[in-house]
């Protein structure tokens, strides 16, 4: 039989037993590619390798093309935004696998990534698995292995992409639902796709990435006015200010959270660069307060454990006269004692389910 048969074959076999996923492969172009190593997906088609299709059983090409099908579906291909790819294809697969495992589609490839450990230590999503791999994470030796391709064109035709995609997937759970083959696994799965929880940890990196600002400095003077007996300051690029950070003590938050939290904050000073981090605990009043510049070791350790203010936290930084480009608070929201919105931005990372009266809110 030849390839193309054998993919076509898995696709019949999936519509059959596995309408959800079959359906999407349906419509899904596929080709053979010899110049990639197994198979790839860049959301608008699927290309195998024809010697590696040879290595597989039937039951495992049929894994394969219900593997590549759910990165477009999970959009893997959209949203790398810039982290190691070789880690995020890892991190994708973590997921995928165990859920085709879950679902008994086809039969796994061995070598490739499957631990269910790793799939629970990670919130069972790729973002989650993502930040608990170590640095320098390769591929697995075997199975798909690098079959992420990011997404081509502008922003904005990716974005028509991704809204086409949860088309496919809302159209595909209404035909296998239909058919009284859909499970609450699946379920599950398709609510989470089309309803996606809004990830804190990128919704802090965007933040701080919208307050770097160019910084000027005399210690190389622009060379364009000198001539005109000008001395002014030239661009030493994109930089980040100073940034205060807040942390609720009043008792609510978790070790867990903290500690979670703790690590983005140093992801902020590792990444970002800011000139000074102002870390200020409180409860209903300002408990301590810890300065770290660019080359200080960040440490966190909460201190307090009363009720909960957040006017005492702006007034600390007024008679202390810290202003930062933005403040990030560390919270549940449970207060009514916010007192005025500051002039620069301020982001709520809130593990309760409370609304602020100003800022940016997201959930933990």
């Amino acid at each position: 039989m030849d390839h193309m048969k054998r993919l076509a074959k898995a696709k019949t076999g999936l519509i059959l037993q596995h309408p959800f996923v079959g359906s999407v492969a349906l419509g899904m172009p596929m080709r053979l590619d010899d110049t990639i190593p197994t198979a790839c997906t860049n959301g608008k088609e699927i290309r195998f390798n024809p010697d590696f299709l040879d290595t597989l059983t039937d039951e495992q090409v049929t894994f394969l093309v219900a593997h590549e099908c759910f990165h477009p579906m999970l959009d893997h291909v959209y949203r790398r935004h810039g982290r190691d790819p070789m880690k995020w294809n890892k991190a994708a697969d973590y997921v995928i696998n165990q859920l085709l495992i879950d679902e008994k589609i086809g039969k796994f490839i061995e070598g490739g990534c499957l631990d269910r450990n790793i799939y629970h230590a990670g919130g069972g999503t790729s973002d989650g698995i993502y930040n608990i791999l170590p640095e320098g994470s390769e591929g697995a030796p075997g199975g798909p292995g690098a079959d992420i391709e990011d997404a081509s064109g502008s922003p904005a035709e990716q974005a028509q992409e991704q809204a086409e995609w949860r088309v496919k997937v809302a159209q595909a759970a209404q035909a296998a639902k239909m058919m009284g083959k859909l499970s609450a696994n699946m379920q599950r799965f398709i609510d989470e796709t089309l309803h996606p929880k809004v990830d804190w940890r990128d919704v802090l990196r965007r933040f701080v990435e919208k307050c770097k600002t160019d910084m000027r400095s005399f210690s190389r003077p622009n060379r364009r006015f000198l001539s005109q007996g000008l001395y002014l300051p030239s661009v030493t690029g994109e930089s980040l200010g100073e940034i205060a950070i807040a942390i609720d003590c009043s008792g609510s938050i978790t070790d867990r959270v903290l500690n979670e939290f703790a690590a983005e904050v140093r992801s902020v000073k590792e990444d970002g660069d800011p000139s000074a981090l102002h870390i200020i605990y409180f409860d209903s009043k300002v408990c301590h307060y810890d300065r770290f510049g660019r080359d200080d070791t960040l440490h966190i350790e909460p201190h307090g454990g009363g009720g909960t203010a957040f006017s005492p936290v702006f007034r600390f930084m007024d008679e202390h006269d810290i202003q930062p480009i933005a403040t990030v608070f560390l919270t549940d929201l449970y207060c009514n004692d916010f007192g005025d919105a500051p002039e620069h931005p301020v982001l709520w990372v809130s593990n309760g389910d409370d609304e602020a009266p100003w800022g940016e809110v997201v959930t933990i």
